[in-house]
């Protein structure tokens, strides 16, 4: 089937648990019907609408290799931001370091240390880090192996911190399945996250929301 925002929306949907929160806005019709009953007159009751209580974590690779994969990724983004309140997004290159970023044009002055994440969010948060994962496994297994900075500590590491803080947490791969086992970078990031690499696909983000709603 065909990728787009309302079809990744339908397979977001499977990262569901509604609760109500916020201001009464909605009818409660069983309460109604049970006050009106019991006063004799109308007696109309509201509560608030329910609403996906989900909270996700969204990181995006950005620039090089992920250049061609702009157009679909722009399309997931929307998807999740319709489909999921509590969210928040961060952007990185190639692998998350120490630090990660909101605005992309400002990525090397305006960063967020990614300790700080792990320290800010409970370990409720479900996690989507979205990438190619089309890089040298130095980047990974290196300090100093980033293109971009000097990283103190390998990409792993923080790969680690991560799967270790949010238990569900899922890799999306836009690059085509078949091409995955051409890179060692790529079957390193699997098996940190337990083999939940998933590709941008209707199929696997159905998979990918199944397994972070377990």
């Amino acid at each position: 089937m065909e990728l787009g925002t309302r079809n990744i929306k339908l397979a977001l949907r499977r990262l569901r648990r509604f609760a109500r929160t916020g201001a009464v806005e909605e009818l409660d019709l069983d309460g109604t019907i049970r006050a009106t009953a019991r006063q004799g007159w109308l007696d109309v009751r509201l509560v608030p609408e329910k609403r996906n209580a989900v909270k996700v974590l969204l990181f995006f690779d950005v620039g090089g290799s992920m250049d061609p994969h702009v157009r679909i990724c722009e399309e997931l983004f929307s998807a999740a931001r319709s489909a999921f309140k509590h969210m928040e997004y961060f952007y990185f290159h190639n692998c998350i370091y120490e630090g990660v970023w909101k605005d992309n044009r400002r990525r090397h002055t305006e960063r967020t240390p990614t300790l700080d994440l792990l320290h800010t969010y409970p370990n409720d948060y479900k996690v989507i880090i979205v990438g190619d994962g089309a890089m040298s496994p130095f980047e990974l297994t290196h300090a100093g192996g980033s293109v971009e900075h000097w990283n103190e500590e390998p990409g792993l590491a923080w790969l680690q911190r991560i799967a270790a803080t949010f238990p569900r947490t899922v890799w999306i791969n836009p690059a085509p399945e078949r091409y995955w086992n051409y890179s060692p970078s790529r079957e390193l990031i699997a098996r940190i996250f337990e083999g939940r690499m998933f590709p941008l696909t209707l199929e696997g983000l159905d998979r990918a929301m199944r397994d972070l709603a377990r």
